[in-house]
């Protein structure tokens, strides 16, 4: 029984771990939120650590299902776990951008880069598996709804 959670508990932890560490670097940071111009569909600042944590969670997931299923396309296992850790990289360093150094049209094309990465992660993972590659799809969608709220954020306070 241990021997078939232990992927998805390191998996989980592991994606829980970077979105903690990147809420600790920018804690003290977070205030610019409530003071900048927002954009109309900008929610409220307690949403993020909500459907970040749920994220996390999701991501982690797809990514142990890929691990415990690479036999059946190694290649697009690796790649896509490869594509996954470089994509959490980049989630981590976002948030250091857009918050600490207010650099709001870098984290803009940062962010894209991230929606690249996700899509890749995605196609890799469907090559493995349907589920694993699926429970990436909301991560897509809040990077792209994040992108919205960053090119607006930018356009509004320039």
């Amino acid at each position: 029984m241990l021997k078939k959670i232990k992927p998805y508990v390191v998996s989980v932890l592991i994606a829980l771990a970077v979105g903690a560490l990147s809420a600790f670097f920018t804690r003290n940071s977070m205030d610019i939120y409530g003071s900048i111009k927002k954009p109309p569909l900008a929610p409220p600042s307690w949403l993020f650590p909500v459907a970040w944590g749920v994220l996390y969670v999701l991501m982690g997931i797809s990514a142990a299902i890929i691990y415990i299923n690479r036999k059946k396309a190694p290649e697009a296992a690796r790649k896509g776990l490869g594509v996954y850790a470089v994509s959490l990289f980049v989630n981590f360093l976002w948030s250091i951008i857009f918050f600490n150094y207010h650099a709001f049209l870098f984290s803009f094309i940062w962010l894209c880069l991230l929606w690249l990465l996700v899509l890749k992660t995605i196609i890799e993972y469907r090559k493995v598996s349907l589920a694993g590659a699926y429970l990436q799809l909301p991560y897509l969608l809040w990077v792209t709804f994040a992108g919205y709220l960053n090119l607006m954020i930018y356009l509004l306070n320039r």
